[in-house]
């Protein structure tokens, strides 16, 4: 599957107010789902000494691809592809590579 295809599959499934013109609710979603894999990770670490369970696994699975499914939806809402942010993120992150900028903080590095 392509990320075209992953978007506008995701798309399909989007019911929230005002759909198009509402890049809000897909925001706080995708902090909501980045929440849950912080907390499917911290139990990890705290009940099973950083050994994830196959079980474990496929929890943190469906929680990541929920965040997926924000990030598609926010970039919908944005008229951005997720093809586009994710060959735009490469970009940023190879040119901090040549650079040897990787480490450090701030976005415009």
């Amino acid at each position: 599957m392509t990320f075209q295809e992953y978007q506008e599959e995701a798309r399909k499934t989007a019911i929230y107010p005002n759909l198009g013109t509402n890049f809000i609710y897909p925001t706080l979603g995708l902090v909501g789902e980045a929440g849950e894999v912080a907390e499917k990770i911290k139990k990890v670490i705290r009940d099973d000494n950083y050994q994830i369970s196959d079980e474990k696994r496929i929890e943190i699975v469906k929680e990541v691809g929920d965040v997926l499914w924000y990030i598609a939806n926010l970039s919908a809402e944005l008229g951005i592809s997720l093809e586009d942010v994710a060959n735009k993120n490469l970009e940023k992150l190879k040119s901090r590579q040549q650079r040897n900028e990787l480490k450090g903080s701030g976005d415009n590095r």
